[in-house]
């Protein structure tokens, strides 16, 4: 930097130079092309330097010190900062984000995403519960479809998204056929009426079904889709289908924390997760992980589901086939409360395959028994109205509480 400027030359800045405060303020401009926020509010701006000669340095800490968009984000900053009167010149430093900084960084970035999450045609007076879990085989679609009937047999008009796009399996377990209508631009789910009569003023319910399956060749045709395509197909479930009035909205996640977690987050700021696991260990801690996920991208983990928690054999005995402890654990890990254990129960299994719930084909067994209670506890559940006023303040309260009950993550970013 030339300390020696001659104050005729048509370059030399004009006034004295500018305080580090308002180039920080200036940076505020300065939008991260990945994370789409700006750097200054990302946590980004490490050390803003300002000498009396009007030569400004700013560190800046990226994600990653390779980041291979460092140079546009140079060229902005260099743009913004040479624009503050008294500015002579501007150099840009590198650094790398600490764990924490990453962390908190992402944070910002998946909020600012909900932020401006698009309008979606799920009513806003509906609840709706993502049923996730961290890994296969759980049986998180038979939950998802036993609570979803046991609901609509309270009375209770209740839509079914099967969001896991690549297993799809909600059509063959609730025996429903053929493709999806539409008219007007929009699509029309299928709808499933329920004949159970549970509902205290004598309704009958109805579950209402939007699947890939519906769209697809048969129920064996492949689909290789990568993340991003899989996130947008959930946004066009979410904008594209009318669903209607809607008490609730189960979604049937695929397993994990990727592209349609993030996806959900963003379009359904007011999702709950119900977290499904089975008594093992292993299914618990990777269950953990989706509890973690859910808080990072401030949804509300509404409880755990314990599934396949034992055998009662015909003889009375009780056999924990997949151990013990698994959902309590979980539950007692993440800080959510454990809301069922369904027990193993072969019509279970035989009711996927052929479209019969056993909620409804057997509600007084075993399982249908449980099934029946979740839906009971979820629907007496109220939540409390949303208040307007000083909205955001709160939610950010809630969200910091939210995750300060969660584990650190150290590989965000």
């Amino acid at each position: 930097m030339d300390t020696n400027i001659d104050p005729r030359d048509p370059q030399a800045p004009s006034g004295p130079p500018p305080d580090a405060q308002a180039v920080r303020l200036i940076l505020r401009g300065v939008i991260d092309p990945e994370l789409h926020a700006n750097i200054e509010e990302l946590g980004m701006v490490d050390d803003v330097q300002v000498a009396t000669t009007g030569d400004v340095t700013v560190r800046i800490a990226l994600t990653t010190i390779g980041c291979p968009l460092r140079a546009q984000i140079k060229r902005d900053v260099e743009s913004k900062v040479s624009g503050l009167p008294g500015v002579a010149g501007v150099k840009v430093e590198y650094g790398e984000m600490t764990a924490e900084q990453k962390t908190a960084a992402m944070q910002r970035a998946r909020w600012n995403a909900r932020e401006r999450a698009s309008d979606t045609e799920v009513p806003s007076t509906t609840r709706v519960l993502a049923v996730a879990s961290g890994k296969g085989g759980v049986g998180k679609s038979s939950v998802t479809v036993n609570l979803a009937v046991a609901l609509a047999a309270r009375g209770l008009t209740v839509g079914v998204l099967d969001a896991d796009i690549w297993g799809f399996s909600v059509p063959r377990m609730l025996g429903v056929e053929g493709r999806l209508g539409g008219a007007e631009g929009k699509i029309h789910p299928n709808l499933v009426p329920v004949t159970a009569d549970r509902g205290s003023d004598g309704s009958v319910g109805q579950v209402k079904v939007v699947s890939m399956g519906f769209l697809v060749e048969d129920e064996s045709t492949a689909l290789m889709w990568r993340g991003l395509v899989l996130a947008r197909a959930l946004e066009q479930f979410l904008t594209d289908v009318e669903w209607g009035p809607m008490d609730y909205l189960l979604i049937d996640m695929p397993p994990g924390t990727g592209d349609i977690q993030m996806a959900l987050a963003r379009l359904l700021p007011q999702a709950e997760m119900l977290v499904v696991t089975t008594p093992a260990r292993a299914a618990q801690k990777v269950a953990a992980r989706v509890a973690d996920m859910a808080r990072r991208s401030y949804m509300k983990v509404a409880g755990v589901v314990e599934n396949m928690s034992e055998f009662v054999a015909p003889d009375g005995n009780h056999h924990a086939i997949f151990g013990t402890g698994g959902g309590a654990a979980l539950a007692a890990e993440i800080g959510a409360p454990l809301l069922a254990s369904v027990p193993i129960q072969p019509s279970v299994t035989d009711g996927g395959d052929t479209g019969r719930p056993v909620a409804i084909t057997e509600p007084g067994s075993a399982a249908g028994s449980v099934f029946h209670a979740l839906a009971a506890e979820i629907a007496e559940t109220v939540l409390p109205p949303v208040e307007m006023a000083g909205c955001t303040a709160r939610i950010l309260d809630a969200a910091a509480a939210n995750l300060a009950a969660a584990p650190t993550d150290q590989t965000s970013g």
